[in-house]
């Protein structure tokens, strides 16, 4: 019996220890082979474009204290964030839908033309020219309806004028465009609002309730319910910074602009939206293209497109911006010299919402935003 009891003893004892270290074996193969921490849930992405600003006007010896000084201390500073191109429109289209420039867009789309498409390219670049893309080049707004999410964007002034719609506002296919320059009392701009560059968007009843005037925002905060989870903000001509001055007496430029920060975004960041799984993004449409400040630089792997060899006139980009990133998820106080552009938000965009990337969106080796900037 001694001898059983001693036997049985030691398998037991020489069990453990086998099943001890395949158990160490195993932790330490999962620990070598596991995933990275996903990024954090993400229900609300919140945009906001400014207008014709450089990296160093902005952000270093600032006329815009808030953003460039309270906003920055809230979260994360971009350093190395550029446009994509010149002038205004293409950097646009870009956030939304990965296309590239072309001659049309690159000059703001003065005349409302269809896009005249020859084809399609490698990254789905719709090949041709011209401003209303067809219906079959699909935006992120198409995505996030077909993943059953909600998007709006707020478009400041677009209900000021008393003889065009309310929302969905857009010149008739083919026609001038009246808004390229300012007017008193409605500084609303077709070309600084993407959604209405697209047949898939326009010729939709969704258009009338998501392309809105800014005045409905604040409403859409008061609850988490009513907030949607793509929030895409477009001040008017004086409030981005466009115009300086303005039309009506105001100073415009970056004092306009922080002004107009000032009052709005503490309603972005006081709603229950924003608290609970918020992202919000402040950043230029592009860097300014002439004088002596003037800017064409790039980043971030494609620039040149089928149809445009220089997307920033001048040279390949839009020149370096920098960007704004606040989010419980994000640390305040934060730099980050890591590059991105406007292909790589809606990456971001598209990852947070578990949606495919959209044309230049999905270029090989393009970085999006992750533990970089989801740090906290």
């Amino acid at each position: 019996m001694g001898g059983a009891a001693h036997r049985t003893s030691w398998w037991i004892a020489g069990l453990a220890l086998v099943t001890a270290a395949c158990l160490t074996a195993t932790a330490a193969t999962a620990s070598a082979t596991a995933p990275e921490k996903p990024s954090p849930r993400i229900g609300h992405i919140f945009v906001i474009n400014l207008e014709n600003k450089g990296y160093d006007e902005t952000f270093g010896s600032s006329a815009a204290p808030y953003l460039s000084k309270a906003l920055t201390s809230k979260g994360q500073l971009l350093t190395q964030y550029f446009a994509i191109g010149h002038a205004s429109l293409d950097n646009y289209i870009a956030q939304i839908s990965g296309q590239g420039p072309n001659p049309a867009t690159q000059g703001d789309c003065t005349t409302f033309s269809e896009f005249a498409s020859t084809g399609v390219g490698e990254l789905g670049q719709v090949l041709g020219e011209g401003c209303v893309y067809p219906a079959t080049v699909k935006t992120l707004a198409d995505q996030l309806d077909a993943a059953h999410r909600t998007w709006r964007t707020y478009q400041e002034d677009m209900g000021n004028s008393p003889t065009e719609p309310k929302t969905c506002r857009h010149p008739d296919v083919g026609s001038t465009d009246p808004t390229e320059s300012a007017r008193p009392g409605d500084q609303y701009a077709t070309k600084h609002n993407p959604f209405v560059y697209f047949h898939s968007i326009i010729d939709s009843p969704e258009c009338d309730q998501n392309v809105v005037p800014l005045d409905g925002l604040g409403a859409d905060l008061a609850s988490t319910k009513k907030t949607p989870n793509l929030v895409y903000i477009t001040p008017n001509l004086c409030n981005d910074g466009h115009d300086k001055p303005c039309v009506d007496g105001q100073p415009g430029g970056l004092v306009s602009a922080d002004r107009w920060l000032r009052e709005w975004t503490p309603k972005i960041l006081g709603s229950r939206a924003f608290k609970r799984d918020g992202v919000l993004i402040v950043t230029f449409d592009e860097a300014e293209v002439g004088g002596t400040n003037g800017d064409s630089s790039a980043c971030c792997g494609v620039q040149s497109t089928p149809n445009a060899a220089q997307p920033g006139l001048n040279g390949p980009g839009g020149g370096r911006t920098g960007a704004v990133v606040i989010s419980p998820f994000t640390k305040p106080g934060t730099k980050n010299a890591k590059p991105y552009n406007h292909y790589a938000l809606l990456c971001s965009i598209e990852n947070a919402f578990g949606l495919d990337h959209l044309g230049l969106a999905g270029q090989p080796g393009l970085e999006c935003f992750g533990k970089d900037v989801y740090n906290r």
